[in-house]
C-alpha cells in the first residue's frame, strides 16, 4: 500500500508531500477503524466505518506513483530489476508483520484459540511470509492471512505490479481508459453483489479484491499519464479532511452498493489529482514527510495488536468507556511502535538488501 517514490529519481522529479501526508491520513484511519471494528461490530454505529476504503485510496495512490516512478524507467532497469526493488520496498514489513503476528498469536494471554491452530501455525506462518493465501481460522473471519490480515492487499498489490510490468506499462492512454471503464462495471456489480466493497480479504469473497485493485490501480495509472494534477492553493489539512469525510459516510446496508463505486470511481481520483497539484506549506512539510514515512509500517503492524484488544474484549467485557481509553491510547502506541519499527528495522534492512542487488 505504502508507495515511496525511490531515491534516485527524487533529485529530477518532484516529490508529492501532500499525497505522503494523505497516505498518511488513510492508514491511520484504518488502525482507528480496526479497533472500532471490535468495539462496535456493527457498521452502523462505527462512525468511521468506511475506512476500508482507505485500501481503495492505497491501490489508485499506488498506481499514479509506479506510473510516476517507472514509466520512463523500467526499460532502462529491466524487468528483474523493477521486481527486485519492488520486493525490497515491500516485503521486509511482510515478513516482520508476520513475526509479530504469530508471536501474538502463540503468547495471546486473553485466548486459547492457538491451541486450536497449533499443528497449523507453522504453515500459516510460511504462507504469511510468501503472501499465499491460506484461509483457516473461521473464528475470527475466515482471513486469508490470520496472522497479519492487512497482508491481503500487498498480495494484490503484488499483482498489480506483475501487470503494470508486463502489460499495463505498454498500453496507451486509450486502451487504459477502456480498461478503466470496464474495471469501473466490474467494481459496481461486485459492490451491488456484496452490498459494499469491503471484500477481498477473505476466503469467502477473494475475487472482490481483484475487482477494487483493477479499477483503482488502473485509474491511478491514468490520472498520472493524462497529467490531472489540479492546481490549487489547498494544503495538507484541506485535502486531508475531504479525504476523511470518505472514511466518516454513515454505513448505510440500503446505499452503501451505490455510494461507494460512486467514492471510489470519482472522489478517490480527485482527491489524488488535487493532492497531486497542491503546493505545500512549509508548516505542514514535516507531518506529511513523518506521515508518509510511517504509514506502511503502521498499516503492516498494528493488526496482531488488534487482535489482542479483540481476545480483551471477549474476556474482560469492559464498557465503551474503558475501551476508548484503551483504543485512544493503543493508536498513539502503535504509531510509535510503528516508526521505532522503520528506524530500527525496515530501514537497516533495505539498505542492506540494496547494497548486494548493486555490488551483483
Amino acid at each position: 500500500m505504502n508507495q515511496t517514490v525511490p531515491a534516485s529519481l527524487l533529485s529530477s522529479k518532484p516529490h508529492f508531500e501532500i499525497l505522503d501526508g494523505l497516505r498518511g491520513l488513510a492508514a491511520v484511519a484504518v488502525v482507528i477503524f480496526h479497533f472500532m471494528e471490535i468495539a462496535v461490530p456493527d457498521y452502523k454505529d462505527n462512525f468511521i466505518a468506511h475506512a476500508y476504503l482507505a485500501v481503495d485510496f492505497f491501490f489508485c495512490l499506488s498506481g499514479f506513483v509506479i506510473a510516476y516512478a517507472y514509466d520512463q524507467k523500467l526499460k532502462s532497469i529491466g524487468l528483474i530489476t523493477f521486481l527486485k526493488l519492488r520486493l525490497i520496498r515491500l516485503h521486509p514489513l511482510v515478513i516482520i508483520g508476520s513475526i509479530i503476528g504469530i508471536v501474538a498469536f502463540a503468547f495471546d494471554p486473553m485466548s486459547n484459540l492457538f491451541a486450536t491452530y497449533e499443528g497449523k501455525s507453522f504453515w500459516m506462518f510460511v504462507a504469511s511470509c510468501l503472501m499465499i493465501p491460506y484461509p483457516l481460522v473461521h473464528e475470527r473471519y475466515f482471513n486469508f492471512f490470520h496472522l497479519n490480515p492487512p497482508t491481503w492487499s500487498l498480495f494484490w498489490e503484488y499483482v498489480a505490479n506483475l501487470f503494470y510490468a508486463f502489460f499495463l506499462i505498454k498500453l496507451k492512454n486509450k486502451t487504459l481508459w477502456l480498461l478503466t471503464a470496464i474495471a469501473a462495471i466490474l467494481l459496481a456489480y461486485e459492490a451491488y453483489k456484496s452490498g459494499n466493497l469491503s471484500v477481498g480479504w477473505g476466503g469467502d469473497n477473494f475475487f472482490g479484491g481483484g475487482a477494487r485493485v483493477f479499477y483503482s490501480f488502473v485509474a491511478g495509472i491514468l490520472i498520472y499519464r493524462s497529467n490531472w494534477k489540479i492546481p490549487s492553493k489547498l494544503g495538507f489539512a484541506s485535502i486531508g479532511i475531504l479525504l476523511t469525510l470518505v472514511f466518516l459516510i454513515p454505513y448505510s446496508e440500503k446505499f452503501n452498493f451505490i455510494v461507494e463505486p460512486v467514492v471510489v470511481i470519482f472522489f478517490l481520483p480527485l482527491v489524488i489529482a488535487l493532492g497531486a497539484g497542491a503546493s505545500s506549506i512549509k508548516k505542514s512539510t514535516w507531518i506529511c514527510r513523518f506521515s508518509g514515512e510511517i504509514s506502511y509500517p503502521l498499516y503492516m503492524v498494528h493488526y496482531p495488536f488488534i487482535w489482542l484488544f479483540m481476545s480483551y474484549v471477549e474476556s474482560k467485557k469492559p464498557i465503551m468507556n474503558e475501551m476508548i481509553i484503551v483504543m485512544a491510547v493503543g493508536v498513539v502506541a502503535l504509531i510509535i511502535f510503528a516508526y521505532l519499527v522503520l528506524i530500527l528495522v525496515d530501514i537497516p534492512i533495505r539498505k542492506q538488501l540494496k547494497k548486494r542487488m548493486e555490488a551483483r
